[in-house]
């Protein structure tokens, strides 16, 4: 809590080195240059500490892969229209990035992980320590590989190459995350299912896809409308990057599912879903590391702040 009473959230250099020095300055760098609403704000900075701080805004409510997999009292259950409002909202944020702000920007590690929600389950996408900008006539970036095993675009690793549509393959493993509430990556499949992308497109193809859903969205959802966005996820993943959709193509898709869903439940009353709302799958269920509930990522914490350097 700042002396004026406002809340932010904290984040703080865990190990003090070149290579973490590095990603606080360029979060720091990229920050500075956006201003979406779906983007969390960077409000300051404090350098002259032993230990550097960020300051941001402070959302509350955690992050998007708690409540997809640590499914309790204090994580509700997130409705299908809420799931497609995050969905459109994370790439509202990812085609601003690669299409409207000053420079491009790949943020380089789209994942659940990296979703906040704040007080009205709205998507804030956050730690752009890895992301980078490019120059508007640059097609890729050439560089080690980072990112999260699960969500990197498999061409990455023989290539080295990250394109726009290295963050669209990222995204589209967290839209199936969205459908299935299933992890990125998990030993409780079987040895060819372990990697979620692959386990879903080879339900797909096989015509399972309704056996892996999560139970939530098989109870307020309807048929077309997961059809359209399960399409939309495997196009995201295609093998061949030139093949995937844009993020404003992206945009605009999920846009057109959402406008025909649903209207969206209060949020006091996320953890009912009425009985004559439920769609007809009420018979198949499939269940499915995190820190603990906090507004920014798992090396984040609220610290009395004493003085902040703005940007």
């Amino acid at each position: 809590m700042l002396v004026d009473g406002n809340i932010v959230a904290i984040k703080k250099c865990n190990k003090v080195d070149e290579g973490n020095l590095e990603q606080f300055v360029n979060e720091i760098i990229i920050l500075s240059q956006t201003n979406h609403r779906n983007v969390v704000k960077l409000l300051g900075c404090c350098l002259e500490t032993e230990v550097p701080l960020l300051v941001y805004e402070f959302i509350p409510n955690g992050t998007l892969f708690q409540y997809l997999h640590e499914k309790n009292e204090e994580f509700p259950l997130l409705t299908w229209n809420m799931r497609l409002r995050i969905a459109t909202e994370v790439a509202g944020a990812l085609s601003y990035l690669h299409s409207a702000a000053s420079l491009p920007i790949y943020h380089r590690d789209i994942k659940s992980s990296n979703i906040l929600l704040d007080d009205k389950y709205k998507a804030k996408v956050a730690d752009f320590g890895t992301s980078r900008t490019v120059a508007i006539d640059q097609t890729h970036l050439t560089t080690l590989v980072y990112g999260t095993f699960g969500y990197l675009v498999p061409e990455y690793f023989q290539t080295s190459q990250f394109t726009d549509k290295s963050d669209v393959y990222s995204f589209g493993v967290v839209l199936i995350e969205l459908l299935t509430g299933e992890k990125p990556v998990s030993s409780t499949r079987s040895q060819e299912g372990r990697n979620l992308s692959t386990y879903f497109i080879h339900s797909l193809k096989e015509n399972h896809l309704f056996d892996i859903l999560d139970t939530q969205v098989k109870e307020d959802s309807n048929k077309d409308e997961i059809m359209a966005i399960a399409n939309l996820a495997k196009r995201c993943l295609h093998w061949n990057g030139k093949k995937r959709p844009t993020m404003i193509e992206i945009m605009i898709e999920l846009e057109g599912v959402q406008k025909v869903s649903h209207v969206e439940p209060n949020f006091e009353e996320l953890e009912y879903v009425r009985k004559e709302e439920r769609g007809p799958w009420n018979d198949a269920s499939i269940s499915t590391s995190s820190s603990s509930k906090t507004g920014t990522s798992s090396s984040s914490e609220v610290l009395p702040l004493l003085s902040i350097k703005s940007i």
